[in-house]
């Protein structure tokens, strides 16, 4: 039986037991009640919900327990992307709620419980290899306690009784194990849940491996090793491989090959990725740019032509299949087939992404650009392929780059001009904007006794022209504009009248001025 509430000095706050109970009424004028540990907590806990209620801000608090929430949540989402949310990933969500996330928070933890400290916990429990090692022995032991239809606890937690071996989840592991859980919180505190995330601003681990250490970049094959690898390949599988080297097709999306992708006739054959096998789940490539179509060589084809009239397939049948016409796993083909040969060809390192990498390198050493190597792989962007395989090009930054000069392609005289959209340019007479140097590139006396010369010449030929006109033009004037500073150009504006003078006379024509070299 619970205790009887009793009344304190404060209005609202009452003692109940050890604990202080705080009564207030929200927007609706429902009566709520919450605890609080001590008196002086009650009062800021009075003082908090008064105010909140005053200023539209409070927010009742959720009954539902992380559990409950998370395994509806996951049913419902459709993520936030233009992309949505694929089924295999809804998969793979609720596996890690309940292989992890459930694991960790008790049953009965309510949602609006959990803090940034519970978070950062979890965090660290997913580090800890001992903790992990004890999860898995764990899980293990509860599977062959289903299957003997007994207790768990009447099994030991490991066979030989020793303590569970330690096992380390890498930091990819980690952050894809936090991606359902942050993503279940976000859109709790979006639906009114809880008030803040507690995941949002969680410190995720960056520990080096030591493969990292050694070696940070993309690793590829160099044509030798990769010829040399498919040697080592069982002629069933190298077929395959060999797709896989030359077209840089994912795994997934080279196992989900029908024949009616592949294009084998026509003067432009070519395999269309229309979608991706990923954990037993048919969907569409991991993104709208992995829909692409990929060209195939000449020996490519013809090998595809060949295992098709050997196999017989039909338009939906797969390409590649396994031994029971099922299709391909992958862990299997890795773990049988390309691990041994890799050892064979002393590629250890080698798994299935290298033979993208490697396709990858093989394109930008033939000359391709980085937006044709990101169309042919399905990247995003043509700046990530650059990023991700920018080791891959050659470091060499070649021979100096050589410009022709003034003098080697305008014999005779160059004109000079003012531009109006930018500095003073030199143009080569025989045609406008057939080569635009800065003057100062010119060849010949320095900047300054140049435009000394020039300007001494342009004078003179002003002069002579004024002499001209006052003699052969009676009371004819000229509207002339001179322009002399800064090395600017001299342009005089043709005469209003019939002037008969030639325009072999005239020293500044309607045109620019001629400056010799």
């Amino acid at each position: 039986m619970a205790a009887k509430m009793e009344k304190t000095k404060t209005p609202g706050i009452f003692k109940r037991g050890s604990r202080y109970v705080v009564t207030f009424r929200d927007a609706a004028g429902r009566q709520r009640r919450e605890s609080a540990r001590t008196l002086d907590d009650a009062r800021r806990l009075k003082a908090a919900r008064t105010t909140a209620v005053a200023t539209g801000e409070y927010q009742e608090r959720s009954r539902d327990t992380l559990h409950a929430y998370a395994r509806e949540w996951v049913k419902r989402y459709q993520g936030r992307g233009r992309r949505g949310f694929r089924e295999n990933t809804r998969d793979e969500y609720t596996r890690t709620l309940e292989q992890y996330v459930f694991n960790y928070f008790p049953e009965r933890t309510l949602l609006t419980a959990i803090q940034p400290t519970h978070v950062a916990k979890f965090v660290g429990w997913l580090c800890n290899p001992e903790a992990q090692g004890r999860r898995l022995a764990e899980d293990r032991r509860a599977a062959k306690a289903l299957k003997l239809k007994v207790s768990a606890a009447s099994l030991p937690l490991t066979a030989d009784g020793k303590p569970p071996a330690p096992v380390a989840l890498s930091d990819s592991t980690v952050r894809n194990i936090m991606a359902p859980l942050s993503a279940c919180l976000a859109t709790a505190v979006r639906e009114g849940v809880i008030r803040s995330h507690p995941a949002r601003e969680v410190d995720l681990p960056h520990r080096p491996t030591a493969e990292e250490s050694e070696d940070e970049e993309v690793r590829a094959m160099t044509r030798d090793q990769l010829a040399v690898l498919l040697a080592q390949i069982p002629g069933r599988h190298r077929l395959f491989f060999r797709l896989l080297g030359a077209t840089g097709l994912r795994i997934s999306e080279a196992v989900a090959l029908q024949w009616r992708h592949l294009q084998l006739d026509g003067s432009r054959p070519h395999v269309k990725v229309r979608r991706a096998l990923v954990r037993g789940r048919m969907g569409p490539p991991k993104s709208r740019y992995g829909r692409r179509e990929v060209p195939m060589g000449a020996d490519l084809v013809d090998a595809l032509r060949e295992h098709r009239k050997a196999t017989g397939g039909g338009e939906l049948d797969l390409v590649f299949t396994a031994a029971n016409g099922a299709p391909i796993n992958s862990g299997n083909l890795r773990r049988r087939v390309l691990k041994p040969a890799a050892e064979e060809a002393c590629v250890e390192w080698v798994g299935f992404h290298a033979f993208r990498h490697t396709c990858a390198s093989l394109l930008f050493a033939d000359g391709r650009n980085a937006k044709q190597v990101q169309v042919w792989l399905g990247h995003h962007s043509a700046a990530f392929t650059l990023a991700t395989y920018v080791h891959l090009l050659d470091g060499d930054i070649g021979e100096p780059l050589s410009l022709p000069r003034a003098s080697d392609s305008a014999p005779g005289v160059v004109v000079a001009t003012q531009r109006n959209d930018g500095p003073d340019r030199l143009h080569d007479p025989e045609g406008p904007g057939a080569r635009e140097e800065p003057i100062d590139a010119r060849q010949g006396a320095p900047n300054g006794e140049r435009e000394d010369e020039a300007r001494a010449a342009t004078l003179k030929r002003v002069h002579e022209h004024h002499e001209r006109e006052d003699d052969n033009s009676e009371g004819g004037q000229h509207a002339s504009s001179l322009a002399l500073a800064g090395g600017n150009t001299v342009t005089t504006d043709p005469p209003g009248n019939d002037d008969t003078t030639p325009e072999s006379d005239l020293a500044p024509s309607p045109e620019t001025l001629a400056v010799t070299a």
